[in-house]
């Protein structure tokens, strides 16, 4: 074997990045361990440990922080840990009616709500949509009349054409989307979601949500659906807050003592001996300013540093500039709390607004703190988003990013003044303090008047950063307002459950492919576990490495791909077998398996792959969690299955070690077996097409598919009650609340946890829609008279349900073509291409009709969803595997034959032959993937059970596909040829 040294150097460089990806674990789990033992059972205690621990050094050698190991360790999604996945779309609808200065034209407002409409059947576009329809309303009318102002008159002239408005709406609308998603996500950051994950829909209105750990609903909602307010502030210097400070502290201390203890000193008095304490403290952690005697004696400064610097006489004094404390993000409640204080409010001045920077400075988790200048008698700021007609990030003279400011006319005026008085003394220029949200993003000096409301943002900025900033700015001008239009909710219970369930099913499936393995083959199935081993730490480890999230359906793909990656094992060991009985010795017979058994394990790993793409691209959230599992699993299972195998085997050789590949009992399996599957073939036409006959019968039965609402939009609830509950009992005593619109109510693994669907209020744009609905749910299930707890909820609208619908289509679709294609370009042969085509749609009626004759037989849910596609399209992988294989055989006895094709009965031998040939592999392959499906679908969940249920029928589908209908449909294909 040629390479070998290459092939161990990559094993072990991959390796050793594996234990650095996975080593991060064993570090935070030890972290976590010890602030467990610390607080012994006191939650409050633990994350105060944690949150010490988060600057400090923790893994070996290398010395990373708690923080930094946390970021790098494995992540579990909302199905294994909890939290919250949130769809957000931007409306259009209002940011377009908001540019046309709200009009009232009648025609306009039509043709925006015929749009929305569409949109909600499925359109794509909201702004080709809107145009299309204005244009049809009011075909002498210039979309230019509503849109073009003096603010907008660069980019968008009076006379402009119906085509350039659009165009202009086009931009709009995606920077709405821009600026959106960046104000979403900061305050999704100041919410303190543990590595949330944030990604835009291209080619939508919509921004997709998770924020993993995350209970809170309502608080959710509001954090999410709440509009945005951009303001100007003029903020307080330094030194003119400090004596506020001194006199907030020594209030504190006052109130906060002990009454047993003596009196406290007086601070006052110690103001300097304080501050000078605070100067060798600066840009530190709190933490380390919480002595006994400080937190005491000073309560405020024990949490909060006031900046100062070292002046020239060596003494501490106060460092200029707006910002006014530096605290810590764990004190910065603390810090609030003081200041709503009754005591404390009382003395802090009417124009004090006290504000903290958007994130914590560079490098550490120490936020800034602003005192605002409120000098309007109304309480409101300088000056409002309204003022920004444009923002743009740009370069100063230096090169350095900025961002630079249009303000309308009227705000130009008012930003006219407003920095004229704060540059007006030159030796004391004050600051403008930018405000979204309640959050300083920026609060810089201003140095001279600006008359013209063309200004710039200058600053240590990254290119990143200006261009946020500028879209922040920009956030004032247009509203767009986000609403949620599909949730999915878990709780953290029921993710305990996915989680021990999960590694049930894991450890389980293995077990069973290790000793399947080892029986079978004797000691070449040990080779093969070693490689199965090797092949799981290696898509662990990647996994890490990638960044990847860890879902239940990942782990199914990954028990999934536990079983393929025997698939070459078996390909491979079926061939030596075929040498050996040809009398060849071990070394040679190994060599030879090897090499024949190559082409099949490329074809069928490349046909797999590309499904596993189609997935992930067309999926979202669970399925693209199994997508990329499937994804790297086949790539792994190929290196360890194939190269490390070959390299354990010839190691074994060198050795001069007694290999075998079966026993007394299996080493004589399969042999001269000489099933007729092409004179039979006309048999399993009829079989599949009862089945599928059958199957349209049921479907017109049942009223159709039934759909989950990923495909028709609504709300679902997994409830757990404190007892068995009767499903019809629960709709009986639902119906009333819910004004007798349809619910569904169904058990969800056992009788005392109910699965219960409606699509009550799911057209609803209000924001109480969704409290409303589940305050309805409440009242119902309170009839029952049980104790229950609402697990999790899930939300699809309907114009997701669109999305998602025509998103299979296009999956399944594609992937047929592609299969096609890959067919004919690797087989060279039409015929072969429209074989592999018609099994793939044959298999896909065979599923649907099944899942429409055993709906309602069954005790678990049999719905259409985004899961049942994942199965669909991996059915169809199980096909193209077995396909591909036979077609290998028949390719490579052509080759030897020195033939292109045969016909007639010729023919006919050949594919019998190569079906019997390759029948070993087929039969063994499917049953190690069956087993391990079924060991999941016993032990793996209840969320998950439909779906491995589809996988289970199709690999059998998939099974029976490749022998009887795939393969000798080639012989009816090649007919008008022969003759």
């Amino acid at each position: 074997m040629q390479g070998k040294g290459f092939i161990k150097f990559m094993a072990i460089l991959l390796g050793i990045v594996c234990v650095y990806s996975l080593s991060f674990n064993l570090v935070t789990s030890k972290v976590e361990k010890d602030a467990k033992a610390y607080a012994k059972g006191d939650l409050e205690k633990e994350k105060a440990y944690l949150d010490s621990m988060s600057t400090v050094p923790v893994y070996p050698v290398f010395g990373f922080d708690y923080q930094f190991c946390k970021g790098k360790e494995i992540n579990l999604g909302l199905d294994l840990k909890g939290g919250m996945n949130v769809t957000m779309e931007i409306s259009l609808g209002e940011l377009v009616k908001s540019l046309a200065n709200n009009t009232d034209d009648a025609n306009f407002n039509k043709a925006l709500s015929t749009a929305q409409t569409q949109l909600n059947a499925g359109g794509k576009d909201f702004i080709s949509l809107f145009v299309n329809e204005f244009e049809k309303i009011s075909p002498n009318v210039k979309l230019a009349d509503y849109f073009s102002n003096q603010d907008n008159a660069q980019q968008l002239k009076a006379n402009a054409s119906n085509a350039e408005v659009a165009a202009y709406l086009s931009k709009e609308a995606t920077s709405a989307i821009d600026r959106s998603f960046i104000i979403i996500r900061s305050r999704i950051d100041g919410f303190g979601v543990v590595s949330p994950n944030m990604q835009k829909q291209e080619g939508t209105n919509r921004i997709l949500i998770e924020m993993p750990g995350v209970q809170d609903k309502e608080r959710v909602h509001k954090l999410l659906q709440g509009s945005a307010e951009l303001q100007f502030w003029q903020v307080y210097q330094n030194e003119e807050v400090y004596s506020i400070m001194e006199n907030i502290n020594k209030t504190l201390a006052s109130t906060l003592k002990d009454t047993t203890a003596t009196k406290v000193t007086d601070t006052a008095a110690k103001s300097t001996s304080a501050l000078a304490g605070l100067a060798k403290k600066t840009g530190k952690d709190s933490t380390d300013l919480k002595t006994q005697e400080l937190t005491k004696t000073n309560p405020l400064f024990a949490v909060l540093n006031i900046p100062t610097y070292q002046a020239e006489n060596g003494q501490p004094a106060l460092r200029p500039g707006p910002t006014v404390g530096w605290v810590a993000q764990k004190d910065t409640a603390k810090v609030n709390s003081y200041f709503r204080m009754p005591e404390i409010a009382a003395i802090i001045p009417q124009s004090f607004k006290f504000m903290w920077s958007v994130r914590p400075m560079d490098g550490t988790k120490v936020f800034e703190l602003y005192a605002i200048k409120s000098v309007n008698a109304d309480g409101k700021p300088d000056l409002g988003g309204d003022a920004i007609s444009d923002a743009r990030h740009d370069y100063d003279q230096k090169g350095k990013p900025e961002v630079t400011m249009y303000m309308t006319g009227e705000g130009a005026q008012k930003w006219k003044k407003i920095t004229a008085e704060a540059s007006a003394d030159p030796n004391n220029k004050k600051s403008i303090a930018i405000v979204l949200d309640n959050a300083v993003y920026s609060a810089p000096t201003v140095q001279n008047e600006i008359p013209n409301g063309i200004s710039s943002i200058t600053g240590n900025f990254t290119v990143n950063e200006t261009q946020d900033l500028a879209n922040i700015l920009k956030a004032g001008k247009l509203p767009a307002p986000a609403r949620i239009v599909g949730e999915f909710v878990v709780g953290p219970s029921l993710g305990q459950e996915a989680i021990d369930n999960g590694l049930l099913s894991f450890v389980l499936a293995f077990i069973v492919i290790l000793v399947f393995m080892a029986l079978y083959y004797n000691k070449a199935g040990w080779v093969a576990n070693l490689a199965l081993v090797i092949n799981l730490f290696f898509i662990f480890g990647i996994l890490v490495s990638l960044g990847a999230v860890l879902t239940l359906p990942g782990i199914a793909g990954i028990i999934l791909v536990i079983g393929l990656s025997v698939d070459a094992n078996i390909l491979i060991f079926e061939r030596v077998r075929e040498e050996l009985n040809h009398g060849k010795n071990i070394s040679v017979s190994i060599k030879e398996g090897f090499k024949h058994a190559m082409p099949s394990i490329i074809d069928s790993n490349v046909t797999v792959l590309i499904l596993g793409v189609i997935l992930y691209i067309f999926g979202s959230g669970p399925v693209q969690g199994f997508a990329t599992t499937l994804c790297i699993g086949i790539l792994s299972s190929l290196f360890c299955a194939v190269l490390i195998s070959r390299i354990v085997f010839e190691s074994l050789l060198a050795k001069n070690a007694n290999i075998t590949f079966g026993n007394k009992a299996t080493i004589h399996a399969f042999k001269n077996i000489a099933f007729d599957f092409v004179g039979r073939r006309k048999i399993y036409y009829i079989i599949s097409s009862v089945i599928i006959i059958l199957g349209f019968v049921f479907y017109f039965k049942n009223g159709g598919l039934r759909l989950g609402i990923d495909f028709k939009g609504g709300r679902t609830y997994i409830v757990h009650f404190d007892k068995g509950m009767n499903t019809e009992d629960v709709k009986e005593k639902l119906a009333p609340s819910f004004e007798n619109e349809e619910i569904q109510v169904k058990t969800a693994g056992s009788d005392n946890q109910l699965k219960i669907t409606t699509t009550f209020h799911i057209t609803d744009q209000d924001a109480g829609a969704d409290k409303l609905v589940e305050n309805t749910l409440r009242e119902g299930l309170n009839k029952t008279g049980a104790k229950y707890t609402i697990e999790s909820n899930q939300k699809v609208g309907p114009i997701i349900a669109s999305d998602l619908v025509y998103s299979a289509y296009g999956a399944v679709l594609f992937s047929c073509l592609l299969m096609f294609v890959y067919i004919i370009v690797r087989f060279k042969k039409l015929n072969y291409g429209l074989g592999a085509v018609i099994a793939l749609f044959h298999d896909v009626l065979l599923v649907l009709s099944f899942y429409t004759i055993l709906d309602g037989v069954l005790p678990f849910s049999l719905e259409i969803g985004q899961d049942f596609i994942a199965a669909i399209l991996t059915v169809m992988s199980y096909t193209m595997t077995e396909t591909v294989v036979v077609f290998d055989r028949i390719r490579e006895k052509l080759t030897e034959a020195g033939k292109d094709d045969l016909y007639g009965e010729e023919r006919n031998k050949l594919i019998n032959f190569a079906l019997n040939s390759t029948l070993s592999r087929t039969i063994l392959t499917s049953l190690t993937v069956f087993f391990v499906l079924l060991v999941i679908f016993i032990f793996g969940g209840e969320s998950i059970r439909g779906f491995i249920f589809a996988l289970l029928i199709g690999r059998i589908i998939g099974t029976y596909s490749s022998l009887c209908i795939s393969t000798p449909i080639v012989i009816d294909l090649g007919q008008k040829k022969a003759k």
